[in-house]
């Protein structure tokens, strides 16, 4: 690979940054500077952390970033089920943005874990 540009886990997160800002004009504009702006920031942290991590000269530092990025994953996840909790959204607005999530996260664990077995 000669960039993380590359990387299949990277290119979803991107698309998942489509998806994220997609919702969040679905969200009332009492949320515009709480729950959107957090979400927004916690999807953008998942695609940043793989290509910052990727950049790094070692492999502990990778698996932080990835680590961090997969933080990231399931901060959103919370979010996104708060939404659907407060009826901001519902299942059906959020089905592409949960599957793309659940794909990231397992591709992120394994990922570290491959990457732990090589240390």
């Amino acid at each position: 690979m000669q960039s993380y540009k590359d990387l299949i886990v990277w290119q979803k997160s991107m698309k998942l940054i489509v998806e994220i800002y997609r919702l969040v004009k679905l969200l009332p504009k009492t949320e515009t500077y709480a729950l959107s702006d957090q979400m927004r920031r916690a999807v953008i942290s998942i695609a940043s952390n793989i290509a910052e991590g990727y950049g790094r000269h070692s492999t502990r530092e990778y698996i932080q970033f990835l680590s961090i990025a997969r933080g990231s994953c399931f901060e959103l996840d919370t979010q996104l089920n708060a939404c659907v909790c407060i009826e901001y959204l519902n299942v059906n607005d959020t089905e592409l943005a949960f599957n793309l999530l659940n794909e990231i996260t397992k591709m992120l664990n394994s990922i570290i874990k491959k990457l732990i077995s090589k240390l």
